[in-house]
């Protein structure tokens, strides 16, 4: 029952916003790993849920430790809040649209309210680029359209598998997936010049379809059928390579600094070029996997709990 009972003050205090010690920004496994491990510093955490984080998606990861029987992304997610509220977050729904320095902390804005913290954790993850085509998010649900091979590429072994790209990022994950199956086409959306490896993906096996994509067809519970041009072929699984967007607008406004693909630069301890303000998950790197995201969150978390330690002279001279 006291699980039960932190949960439900959380949800009521999560209406009535309150300055915290640390804000997160996300709710996905980074940002909750960060709450937890603030929670057990006994750091007051607000964590703001925008909805819908990217692992809301995963039919069933089979590669998350702990779980060799498969966990949906759905549950990973219900068991990380509740392990956070355990240890005294508050999780509210919500969404920040500014966030500002305010002395040596920060004001975000969440609706009508203006809440500021002494440190921020962006924990914003990205957005896929799905094909645009009726029913694809269906698709993803179903694990027949696929945006991760390296959490499910093992689950491709031997199967026929389709590979969606518009650039050579579909090229190499087109050859990526030849670790798993010897039957790998890639179908190339995009202009016929931006994809340069043609002749190398040819040498690996892999056949490749220059047209524009018409439609999914979902068949049964396993099979998924492209149509481009007039022809429809049947595969198992498809790739979407199409690529992400960083949510990292909140970052801008800041000023804090980006690499070339719009993703947060940190240091070894998460920590952004704007003093407070920490970074984990996709956000920060392209290699998107929860177990990253999770470390990335502990890190994080740990030197926000030590910054704060320094600040308030509660640390010991090395």
């Amino acid at each position: 029952m006291r699980g039960r009972a932190v949960r439900l003050l959380a949800r009521r205090l999560a209406h009535a916003v309150i300055d915290p010690e640390v804000l997160v920004i996300g709710a996905g496994p980074a940002g909750l790993t960060a709450a937890t491990y603030l929670g057990r510093f006994r750091r007051s955490t607000l964590v703001v849920d925008g909805g819908a984080p990217r692992a809301c998606w995963i039919p069933l990861s089979h590669n998350t430790p702990g779980f060799p029987a498969g966990i949906s992304g759905p549950d990973i997610l219900r068991r990380m809040q509740d392990q956070a509220l355990e240890y005294g977050a508050v999780v509210t729904p919500g969404r920040v649209t500014a966030l500002a320095r305010d002395g040596e902390g920060f004001v975000a804005r969440i609706g009508d309210h203006a809440v500021r913290a002494r440190a921020v954790l962006l924990a914003t993850g990205v957005v896929d680029h799905h094909p645009d085509l009726a029913g694809v998010e269906r698709a993803v649900q179903r694990a027949l359209v696929r945006i991760c091979p390296i959490c499910d590429g093992y689950e491709a072994t031997d199967k026929a598998v389709a590979v969606i790209g518009h650039s050579d990022k579909g090229a190499r994950e087109a050859a990526f997936m030849r670790t798993y199956s010897d039957r790998v086409t890639l179908i190339h959306i995009g202009p016929p010049e931006a994809l340069t490896r043609q002749t190398a993906l040819g040498r690996l096996g892999v056949e490749v379809v220059l047209a524009d994509l018409d439609a999914v067809v979902l068949e049964q519970d396993r099979v998924t059928a492209l149509t481009w041009g007039g022809r429809t072929r049947a595969f198992d699984l498809v790739y979407s390579a199409l690529g992400t967007s960083p949510n990292a607008d909140l970052a801008k406004q800041l000023g804090a600094r980006l690499s070339a693909d719009g993703r947060l630069e940190v240091d070894l301890h998460q920590a952004t070029s704007v003093p407070g303000l920490y970074a984990a998950g996709d956000v920060v790197r392209g290699l998107n996997q929860i177990a990253v995201a999770t470390a990335e969150a502990a890190v994080a978390a740990t030197d926000i709990h030590n910054r704060l330690r320094r600040i308030d002279g509660l640390t010991i001279p090395e």
